[in-house]
């Protein structure tokens, strides 16, 4: 059986990652439902695409820090020791859920976004130093073809390849979740991948000025 402390956090980390950042600051502050507008998408990318960066930045830094804190939640309940293999596997079920929570969120009638963001934050907290490779990927990614869709895949490609030939994690469990970050992201962006082939993905320019 999963101990109670254990089904607590993460039931914890799939309540935090529920928080529908996009859905809840367009309805408040705009008047709309961010997924009747442009992608149908409740993340950072549509936000920039519909509302522009004064709501597209603090969209983008919650989901982050949604995945951050959540995987964090690990220092509070976990009973091993911080490093060892068990808190960072207690760390990535942690994350896991909040990303879940993200793309399917108990507050929104589980319509969600993809959950890029909430999953960087995730990889932030457990393995910083990859996740650095992985913004500085999409940021190049972004630079030369404006797809935010493409360049979120690449840095998710760029992860597991970081983690087993740069950094050379030893946790298995580690590598085996940068494997399925591609899986997953992959899966998410289905609709992103049709749009690419046929030509009729549209660019965003993050970096410009509103």
């Amino acid at each position: 059986m999963i101990p109670a402390h254990s089904l607590t956090a993460l039931l914890l980390a799939y309540m935090i990652g529920s928080i529908p950042t996009a859905v809840w600051l367009g309805k408040v502050f705009y008047g709309i439902d961010i997924r009747e507008y442009g992608s149908g998408n409740a993340g950072a990318t549509n936000t920039f695409r519909v509302l522009g960066k004064k709501a597209g930045i603090p969209v983008m830094v919650i989901d982050i820090l949604k995945g951050f804190a959540a995987t964090n939640i690990a220092f509070i309940f976990s009973v091993n020791n911080p490093g060892t293999i068990p808190f960072i596997n207690f760390q990535l079920s942690l994350g896991i859920t909040a990303v879940m929570g993200h793309i399917f969120p108990v507050y929104a009638g589980f319509r969600g976004g993809k959950g890029i963001a909430t999953l960087f934050g995730m990889i932030l907290a457990i393995q910083s130093e990859a996740a650095l490779y992985c913004v500085l990927v999409f940021v190049v990614m972004l630079l030369l073809t404006k797809y935010v869709s493409l360049s979120s895949m690449m840095a998710s490609f760029a992860y597991p390849i970081v983690i087993i030939f740069v950094i050379k994690e030893p946790v298995r469990s580690v590598v085996l979740f940068g494997i399925c970050v591609c899986v997953l992201v992959l899966i998410t962006h289905q609709k992103n991948i049709e749009r690419l082939l046929k030509g009729k993905e549209g660019k965003a320019n993050l970096f410009k000025r509103n």
